[in-house]
């Protein structure tokens, strides 16, 4: 064999070691991804009581015992959460903060209608898609969102019922309008989150067994309701959820983002529509204010409850079990 040959000879077998090198170091790297990644473990922590949707904004809970948890949060059929808003004529938001009696106001849908019913009001009924009515620029906490206006008689149900003597009208938020951003209000939330009208976050979540610990130190009974939670649990001590940054509830996987700080409007009864103006937040504040290396976050706002986000859609159902994702 020449010269030549014998060089040809030579690459070609080096060829074939560096191929079957180069795999061996492929495989070898995703051998030691797999098994020197940190694998999930779910730990059962508790159970769905019950699921909450608040289509308007401060308005009555719709309590269902399935629904999706979308990106936006819960939504069952056509009811979505804080999808419905009550605005001044300047577009400014109205919450239960300024007119509290809007806690007793109860928007629901049926046979393709959207249902409104307050106290000594009679039911209105209104379609859900009304695409000649105009597009209204609003305000939810300084930042700017749009809403689609549900009619001059829905304005005049609304200006009656809270007899104000100013005009009040209701928009709702549709999927092709621009959402708000949470980051813009609170850092911890990611850049790509977006929610309609809520105060912040998409899901809120609560355990029965801190509503219950409240309640022994107020020395009365206050019910899940008066916090605005979507997501209920049942079958864990008092707080546990603090501690759960990642959850899985059947299909559906939530984040946890921060902790809920409470305002006056945990002081307005949801049976009666009246606030109160000192419990159960002066009571909160008592136990439940933050670390003082978390004060630039929550100021003086007592916590209760956590907001989460949606990492993965899916299915609610009460009664599914909840697990704690460890690392």
């Amino acid at each position: 064999m020449d010269l030549r040959n014998q060089a040809v000879n030579a690459l070609a077998q080096n060829k074939k070691v560096l191929f079957a090198l180069g795999g061996a170091a492929v495989l070898g790297l995703g051998f030691g991804y797999k098994y020197l990644r940190r694998p999930e473990k779910e730990v059962r922590v508790g159970v769905v009581s019950q699921l909450l949707i608040h289509p308007l904004k401060s308005g009555k809970a719709v309590s269902v015992a399935l629904a999706e948890c979308a990106k936006f949060g819960l939504r069952c059929g056509e009811l979505r959460d804080r999808h419905w808003l009550v605005i001044r004529e300047d577009g400014h938001m109205v919450t239960g903060r300024q007119e509290p009696r809007l806690v007793l106001v109860s928007l629901t849908y049926e046979a393709g209608q959207i249902c409104l019913n307050g106290p000594d009001m009679q039911e209105l009924r209104f379609s859900v898609s009304q695409p000649d009515n105009p597009v209204i620029n609003c305000r939810v906490f300084e930042a700017d969102i749009q809403g689609r206006d549900c009619g001059d008689e829905v304005s005049r149900w609304l200006t009656r019922y809270l007899n104000e003597g100013e005009t009040f009208r209701l928009v709702h938020f549709e999927h092709q309008m621009a959402p708000r951003r949470p980051v813009e209000k609170e850092p911890l939330f990611p850049q790509c989150e977006e929610v309609a009208y809520p105060d912040i976050g998409p899901v809120m979540l609560l355990s029965e067994a801190s509503v219950k610990d409240l309640s022994s130190k107020l020395g009365k009974e206050v019910t899940v309701e008066r916090f605005r939670p979507n997501i209920i649990i049942s079958d864990c001590k008092a707080f546990d959820e603090d501690s759960w940054q990642e959850i899985q509830i059947g299909d559906v996987r939530l984040q946890r983002v921060m902790s809920c700080g409470r305002c006056i409007f945990t002081t307005v009864d949801p049976e009666t529509g009246v606030i109160d103006r000192k419990e159960p937040l002066q009571t909160l504040k008592s136990y439940r204010l933050c670390d003082p290396s978390e004060k630039h976050i929550y100021k003086s706002s007592p916590l209760f409850g956590q907001l989460l986000t949606v990492k993965k859609t899916g299915i609610l159902q009460v009664g599914d079990v909840v697990y704690k994702i460890c690392r």
